[in-house]
This record gives C-alpha cells, structure tokens and sequence, in this order.
C-alpha cells in the first residue's frame, strides 16, 4: 500500500468531485469493488496486506490518488472491526492488555497523520521495505513460534506505552506492514501465541484505521457510498478470513506473513521514486 498522503485544505475533493466520481462508479463496478473487498478482507484478517488489492482496485475505478486511499481506510476499518469481533467472539482477545494497547495506537494514529508533513518521508521509503523482509525472515525461520503463548519479555503496560503508539504514529503517518510490526511485537515482546497475537494485532489495526479514518472524514476525503459497500465486502471477507486463522492457526498466519510482507516490500520498491531502490540502482551501475 502506497504511504499515506493526507489532503490539505486546497487538494481535499470537494462536493462537486466527489459526485463526479459517484457517478462514474455504475452499479456494476461497485459490485467488483465488493467483491475484491471481500477478498482483501479475509487476507487482511489473517495475515494483513488487503491494501495491495483494494487501492489499485479504487485507482482503476476512477478515484484520484488522494480519494482512494481515504476511501480505503473506511474499507480496511471495516474489515479489521469486523475481524476484532470475530477474534473476540472466540475469546481470543484478552481484554485488560489488548484495550490499552489499541487507545494508544488510535490516538498514536491521528497524532502521525497530523505530523505526516513533517517527517523526512524518503527515510521511512528506504527503511520500511527493509524491515519488512527482515519481518519475514523472522517469521520463516523462527522454530518457536506456534499457537501456544510464551513467556513474555515485557510487560502489557510497558508495551501499550512505547511500542504500541510507536507503531500507531507510523500508521498515521506511513502505514504499509504496521499489521505486521504489531504482529511482532506481540509475538517476540508479549510472548502472544500466533492466533492471538493476529487477534490482537487486528484489535490494534481497528483502531488506528478508524483514527485515521476521523481525519479523512473531517477532510471530506471519502466516497462514501464506495467506501460503504467496500467496508461491507471486507466485514463479511473478514469473517472469513478469522475462521480460517483460528481453524489452521500457525499452518496457514505463518507462510502468509512472509508472502505479505514481502509483497509489500516489493510493491514499496516498484516505485522509481524510491531512495532505496535509486541507491541499489546507481550502486549496480557504477
């Protein structure tokens, strides 16, 4: 997913644009638009990157830049609230430690997006992509990690406090793979078993896509009838998607995780823009 750009007040849509693009969405393109929300749902509910299907699908309906990703947010919102439900439904979501945790990320969340013009963004370009296949080397290679928790090497408190809103700023002001710096954090630091460590790391999304979702909406960014029917598609894909976490558990959240980061990290350096990507390049051809 590419990184967060937040409207000012002269690049915001306005009413005008925004039935512009209602009326170039025809009935049936909200139906595909559905339809590969519930797709990205029941991926993002397991092991997160829903994004890199659902943006490109906004992009090609029509959307300006700025209007698909606000639009995506009220998607994505609606399938890791749906996922939280789901995951807490089976009782996979300890209450005391996971409430605090997810307070932080969305008041982190929105804090970062106000921020978002004031951090060096071709540091987070060249730093994510790195970090995320580091993600998946851990989560490929690591032999303890499983269902069953583990001793934990922080405490909930500590963790609601410095990683937590740690990661929910960088979603406000960045966004690709926070599902999986959550995912672990709550693995190697809480000692959070797969299963619920994904329950947890849902709980965590939910909150920080709904603080930057406020944003957006306060802006006049969204396309709310795309977005709704988007947000219905994931809820539903997302319900989907926690069942079958919960059913093959570490067999099927593991393999998919380094599948998604990686992908991520690829879709990040795919830009010609990228500081990484341009250094690799000028390194190979001097």
């Amino acid at each position: 997913m590419p990184a967060r750009s937040y409207p000012s007040r002269d690049s915001r849509p306005d009413s005008r644009t925004a039935l512009r693009v209602i009326a170039v969405v025809d009935p049936g393109t909200l139906a595909g638009l559905f339809g590969v929300a519930v797709v990205a749902g029941c991926f993002d509910a397991i092991a997160g990157g829903g994004g890199l299907i659902t943006l490109p699908a906004l992009l090609l309906a029509g959307l300006d830049p700025v209007s698909a990703i606000a639009t995506n947010k009220l998607q994505s919102s609606g399938g890791s609230v749906s996922a939280s439900i789901a995951f807490a439904r089976r009782g996979l979501i300890r209450w005391p430690e996971a409430l605090p945790v997810a307070l932080a990320a969305g008041a982190a969340s929105v804090v970062g997006a106000l921020c978002v013009s004031l951090l060096p963004k071709g540091a987070l370009d060249a730093m994510v992509p790195l970090l995320l296949v580091g993600i998946a080397l851990y989560f490929a290679t690591a032999r303890r990690i499983g269902n069953a928790d583990a001793t934990a090497r922080i405490s909930p408190q500590l963790f609601a406090t410095t990683l937590a809103p740690a990661v929910g700023f960088y979603d406000g002001v960045f966004g690709p793979g926070a599902g999986a710096f959550y995912m672990i954090g709550f693995v190697t630091l809480l000692g959070l078993g797969v299963v619920r460590a994904t329950a947890h790391t849902k709980l965590a999304n939910a909150a920080s896509n709904l603080g930057s979702l406020a944003l957006f909406a306060i802006q006049g960014a969204v396309i709310w009838p795309v977005g709704l029917a988007m947000a219905l598609g994931a809820f539903v894909g997302a319900q989907a998607g926690s069942a079958l976490a919960v059913r093959l558990g570490a067999r099927l959240i593991r393999p998919l995780l380094v599948v998604i980061a990686c992908a991520m990290a690829v879709r990040l350096l795919s830009d010609p823009a990228n500081p990484l990507r341009r250094a690799v390049l000028d390194l190979l051809g001097s």
